[in-house]
């Protein structure tokens, strides 16, 4: 009979730490998303039936600009982060797993380069 207590017996197993980093950031994009979101989804009410050129000059505005790219940086670290849970929860054969992460980094990664640049495009 032990007299450790649970947690005893298991200080210094499992977790390397690296868990709370990634939920923390999970949390924060959440967070960030929610105003970011909200703004992205009044300004394209707010601009339905504008012409091409409406639209480019809203979107060639400094804080629309800088707003976006936001959304952007946000959107895709919160996808990779989430999809990384679930490869990780789901993708047993540790090959499989690795090479899913990294695909998914990598996706994400490209595609928020080119969807920043299409708005830098514009903007500039």
């Amino acid at each position: 009979m032990s007299m450790r207590t649970p947690i005893a017996r298991v200080r210094g197993l499992g977790s390397a730490k690296n868990g709370t980093h990634h939920w923390w950031m999970q949390r924060l994009t959440a967070i960030a998303l929610v105003p970011l979101t909200v703004w992205f989804v009044v300004s394209v009410i707010y601009l339905a039936g504008a012409d091409h050129a409406r639209v480019a000059a809203w979107l060639a505005s400094p804080l629309t600009a800088v707003l976006m790219l936001l959304l952007i940086a946000a959107t895709f670290h919160h996808l990779q982060l989430g999809l990384q849970v679930i490869i990780e929860d789901y993708v047993h054969g540790e090959a499989a797993k690795i090479g899913c992460i990294i695909g998914v980094k990598l996706a994400s990664f490209a595609l928020a380069v080119t969807a920043g640049f299409a708005v830098l495009k514009v903007a500039f």
